[in-house]
């Protein structure tokens, strides 16, 4: 299963968020399972209202020498990121590593849904060749992004086009794992379907993190045991 990560809150480096903590991102690309098929950060530059800005890779994220120093140096309020374990059958180049971006928003998948080549059909919303190709990479990931994309351009809220995207795949794949993760920069919408997930809101701060697993070791970090959108207004 892949982990990953959204934080919105004062701006920090992304090293203290992604390598520094005691059960960092870093850290849980090899344990408590191993993560080795690549890794994704996006943020937003503070200030100038621009992104989001990518960094991605094939190779895991230890075996990235650039990384450390890059995440020394880059500041934002508002990141996403993810370690990747591949869904066997799927693209294994870095267009395959979350987060994957749409406009403003950026967006991760932690699970694995089963059959998903067929997954359009049988929900009754077939694809064009065109919106096959357009897709960023060939998996499962990539197709759900898809879905939610389209309800998000249609006005959907993105708490709701998560929820919705959750609910009509478990109807059709009962087994699906749909952990889902989106951020614009301004709120995070999170679903929990599968596997576990956390988050922690520092009152004091004014930030709001959510995670696979607890990044720190500070009191606060509670498990959500349904669908729930986070967010900081």
């Amino acid at each position: 299963m892949c982990r990953h990560l959204a934080y919105l809150g004062p701006v920090r480096s992304l090293a203290e968020l992604l390598t520094e903590p005691p059960h960092s991102l870093y850290r849980q690309s090899w344990t408590p399972t191993l993560n080795a098929d690549g890794f994704g950060v996006g943020w937003y530059p503070p200030g100038d209202g621009a992104g989001p800005v990518r960094y991605r890779r094939s190779v895991p994220i230890w075996a990235d020498a650039n990384l450390p120093a890059l995440a020394s140096v880059l500041r934002s309020g508002a990141v996403l990121a993810a370690v990747r374990s591949a869904t066997p059958g799927t693209s294994l180049d870095e267009s395959a590593a979350a987060p994957y971006t749409l406009g403003r928003w950026l967006f991760s998948h932690n699970g694995r849904v089963e059959h998903w080549r067929s997954l359009p059909e049988d929900l009754g919303v077939p694809l064009t060749a065109a919106q096959v190709l357009g897709m960023e990479a060939h998996t499962d990931s990539a197709l759900l992004w898809l879905l939610a994309g389209r309800r998000l351009a249609a006005g959907e809220p993105p708490g709701y086009a998560l929820a919705g995207v959750v609910r009509a795949i478990t109807a059709a794949r009962p087994t699906a794992l749909l952990n889902l993760l989106l951020t614009d920069g301004h709120a995070i919408a999170a679903t929990r379907h599968g596997h576990p997930l956390h988050y922690r809101r520092d009152a004091e701060a004014g930030s709001v993190t959510v995670a696979s697993e607890p990044c720190t070791d500070d009191p606060g970090w509670q498990e959500r045991t349904e669908a729930r959108r986070e967010g900081k207004e």
